[in-house]
């Protein structure tokens, strides 16, 4: 399973679910987006930690759909990027997935709470837990 993350450009994965990829999915420090160990960050954030913009963050998006369509044979599961510590609710960062999604990606795995936003077919790993990633 690889651990997908909200980030930010400078790579300081030092809170949120970026530091459980750090600490448990071999994030790497200083690197803000891509692949990284057993994880993917894609940034919500500039490298000054300042939120970016939902049209820049969909740019991230679909690049990390097209990696994930590049490789079928590994496990993707998202967390709720940009709805922690950027600030952004479910129902503004979800539909960008869903954009750029023409068909579910049955190796790609949603939290729970984005199901309202996602097309039928989408799969979810289960419910979001704000104590998992503090």
């Amino acid at each position: 399973m690889i651990f997908v993350f909200g980030s930010n450009l400078a790579g300081r994965h030092g809170r949120g679910a970026a530091k459980t990829a750090l600490d448990h999915y071999r994030a790497k420090w200083g690197q803000g987006e891509g692949p990284q160990g057993a994880s993917y960050g894609i940034p919500t954030k500039d490298d000054r930690l300042n939120v970016l913009h939902l049209d820049e963050i969909e740019i991230f998006v679909a690049r990390f759909l097209r990696y994930a369509e590049r490789y079928p044979t590994y496990d993707f599961q998202v967390t709720r990027i940009g709805c922690g510590l950027a600030g952004y609710r479910d129902a503004q960062i979800a539909p960008l997935f869903d954009k750029h999604m023409p068909r579910p990606l049955h190796h790609v795995w949603f939290d729970e709470a984005w199901r309202p936003y996602l097309k039928e077919g989408a799969v979810f790993w289960g419910n979001f837990s704000p104590s998992v990633y503090a």
